[in-house]
């Protein structure tokens, strides 16, 4: 599969640096609402779920003590990540925009990455692919960071130190043309070895924003009966917006394509 040339250098040439910059013990809590809604919006009780757009594996590391799980990520680096943390997990390379694997799942999660779809159509291809890959019966939850009836511009920080080695952000979120369906965040990545070189690394982010009845409409058109479910995660984008959409238990119940 060829690599995008403009996929963020975090996802690349800096993954190594990412257990660092976003460390897994940071997701524990939101895992475990996720986790809740998919067993709630599932009619059976689900076993296998398919992450699309997994990154590093953060989630799936607490999601996977529930779910026989299969990761799905546009880059090899960051599968490689994920591979070390959650080796019993299977993990493909794909694009969430065009993946077909010829089988379906109980459930399908979409982290944050579904940010990275910049226009409707990509957006709709990806919860396509989400659909496809969902049993009747199942669901699918995507959690986007933003929509644009909650974005502001706002700035964020983290990172940690360990063995020696350590790396801390700050990020800036904002939004050069309100009229378009993109935000920009940018990053400033300070990167230190154990020998205590540092280097610091810019790396530019460009992510979709669509508005709730964008997201509602376009789960509708793929076939899911869609809900929206706000959570108060705190920390840089506070109040959030998820969408769930139950997939229905038979062919006559989905919408006309």
């Amino acid at each position: 599969m060829e690599r995008p040339s403009d996929l963020p250098r975090l996802y690349g040439e800096l993954s190594e640096w990412w257990p660092l910059l976003s460390a897994p013990s940071e997701y524990e809590e939101e895992a475990h609402v996720y986790r809740t809604l998919l067993l709630a919006a599932c009619e059976d009780p689900p076993r296998t779920l398919l992450e699309l757009g997994s990154g590093g594996g953060n989630n799936a590391s607490y999601l996977k003590s529930r779910f026989e799980m299969t990761l799905v990520d546009l880059s090899p680096e960051m599968l490689s990540v994920s591979r070390t943390l959650n080796p019993e997990c299977e993990h493909l390379e794909g694009d969430m925009r065009s993946l077909r694997l010829g089988r379906v799942f109980d459930c399908v999660f979409v982290h944050d990455a579904i940010v990275y779809m910049l226009t409707e159509a990509d957006l709709a291809r990806a919860i396509e692919t989400a659909f496809v890959h969902c049993r009747h019966g199942g669901a699918a939850l995507f959690a986007p960071d933003l929509i644009k009836e909650n974005f502001e511009p706002n700035t964020g920080h983290g990172g940690h130190e360990v063995d020696g080695r350590a790396a801390h952000y700050l990020s800036v979120s904002w939004d050069p043309d309100p009229e378009d369906d993109t935000y920009v965040s940018d990053y400033a990545y300070m990167l230190r070895e154990r020998d205590g070189s540092i280097r610091v690394a810019h790396d530019r982010h460009v992510e979709g924003l669509f508005s709730r009845d964008v997201w509602l409409r376009l789960l509708y058109e793929a076939g899911f009966r869609p809900n929206v479910i706000p959570i108060d995660h705190g920390g840089e984008h506070g109040r959030v917006e998820l969408f769930v959409g139950r997939k229905p238990t038979s062919e006559a119940g989905t919408a006309p394509s």
